[in-house]
């Protein structure tokens, strides 16, 4: 008999909870194990989390891809920042821009941002999740130059989360995610109305289409 996905999940998540609760007291012993089975189940069960819909599919070879151009964007604004600590100049220019992000489900926009925020130089203050706004702090923005560039460097990162994770071919919008969105009246995403028509997902049904205008 096939067990179910959603039970292979709760025992996946219990066996983490023992896991940390063991590596919390720092000995592997049968008291700890059992301790931690015990306080995983009271957490699962007066704790329990939202369930997160995944809606998408993971493509191995974009998300290699994913992987080493975050490496090289980490790397770069590591040394990137690490001058403009050094240099014999005033501090930079600092301030706050706002993105509009194409990406849907609020996992991979979450995984975004995170990716975001593990790069030097950039941390999302606030994320605005009915319009896909983001709110990031960037450490160097004295210079159109610069903004450009931070611009450009969002956009390179959401196209390759959406060709690692959502892809239009493989896109498939849980039952609650158009019920979430119906009352804000199409300010983001698919018309629900139009949710099961051939065409391709609109995420630009946005104020300002997004027409290379990111301010």
């Amino acid at each position: 008999m096939k067990m179910d996905r959603s039970i292979l999940l709760r025992l996946w998540t219990l066996a983490w909870l023992t896991a940390i609760w063991v590596l919390l007291w720092g000995n592997v012993s049968a008291a700890n194990i059992l301790g931690g089975i015990a306080v995983g189940l009271l957490i699962m069960v007066l704790l329990p989390l939202p369930r997160v819909p995944v809606e998408g599919r993971i493509h191995v070879f974009s998300l290699v891809k994913l992987a080493v151009v975050f490496l090289y964007y980490a790397i770069e604004s590591s040394v990137s920042v690490a001058w403009l600590a050094i240099r014999p100049k005033a501090p930079p220019v600092t301030g706050v821009l706002r993105c509009r992000i194409a990406i849907k489900s609020d996992l991979v926009l979450t995984l975004f941002v995170d990716a975001m925020n593990l790069v030097p130089g950039t941390m999302v203050l606030e994320i605005d999740r009915t319009r896909r706004l983001l709110y990031v702090h960037v450490l160097d923005m004295g210079t159109q130059k610069a903004v450009d560039g931070f611009y450009a460097y969002v956009r390179h990162l959401e196209k390759l989360f959406i060709a690692g994770f959502e892809r239009d071919s493989d896109w498939k919008p849980s039952p609650l995610h158009y019920q979430e969105y119906e009352q804000y009246h199409g300010v983001l995403g698919d018309d629900p109305v139009e949710a099961d028509s051939d065409a391709p997902r609109d995420d630009k049904k946005t104020d300002d289409k997004r027409k290379g205008d990111w301010s």
